[in-house]
């Protein structure tokens, strides 16, 4: 993944303003590229960098709130739409699902430009988030079966002595799980291994009517929902 370079994508079926946002585009310092329908767009291989996709809201094939449905569940660029026949509910119904902006035609170059900005801007924190939730996971997955089972302990607060009662093991060998887990994650505090935990979905069930047999007063920590957490030795 490139965090620098960024590419705008411009999805519309007149030529001429394919020709004149190139050109635009361009004398901006941006990378461009064109297509004439939306599934010349799907249809296209896309670098793995940041991104905006500029699209007509009136299109041959599909419109642009179709595409615009149809990428919800992808991991697309944000959209600024643009369209000579806009209305209200158009670009209500754009914008509630999630457009950076919805552009009239004819509309100035520093109007489209700044959408554009703010498009990519925020596709770079997503695709910045999106890697960091992929680099939690992997670390995560480093983990013995022992490992993450002794993790939701951990991050409830636990102690090892605690834990060691739970599991059936010693407090030693809770212990050397214990620096494991923060090793791997590379958590270098309780409370950044807390947050780590949280992102990964890890301590949020906590079934409050089950209790410990060893402490009746207090709840047992949440259990991950790995599949790991079953049988471990």
């Amino acid at each position: 993944m490139n965090a620098e370079r960024s590419v705008v994508f411009v999805v519309d079926d007149d030529q001429r303003v394919r020709d004149a946002l190139s050109s635009l585009l361009a004398s901006a310092g941006r990378d461009v590229a064109v297509f004439p329908s939306a599934a010349a767009f799907l249809a296209a291989d896309k670098p793995d960098v940041a991104a905006c996709l500029v699209l007509d809201l009136e299109l041959p094939d599909e419109n642009g709130l179709e595409l615009q449905k149809a990428l919800a569940d992808r991991e697309a660029p944000p959209i600024v739409f643009i369209t000579g026949y806009g209305d209200i509910p158009s670009s209500v119904k754009a914008m509630k699902a999630g457009a950076v902006e919805f552009l009239s035609k004819p509309f100035g170059d520093e109007e489209l430009l700044s959408a554009i900005d703010v498009a990519i801007a925020l596709d770079r924190k997503v695709r910045r988030e999106r890697s960091e939730r992929s680099e939690q996971k992997q670390r995560y997955e480093r983990l013995t079966p022992r490992e993450r089972q002794v993790l939701p302990f951990v991050v409830a607060g636990f102690a090892n002595k605690q834990t060691a009662a739970e599991l059936g093991t010693s407090e030693v060998t809770i212990g050397v799980h214990r620096g494991q887990i923060m090793r791997k994650l590379g958590a270098k505090s309780l409370a950044d291994l807390v947050r780590l935990a949280d992102k990964l979905g890890i301590g949020q069930h906590a079934e409050s009517s089950q209790r410990s047999p060893s402490r009746p007063n207090e709840s047992r920590p949440p259990k991950s929902s790995s599949p790991e957490n079953k049988g471990a030795p």
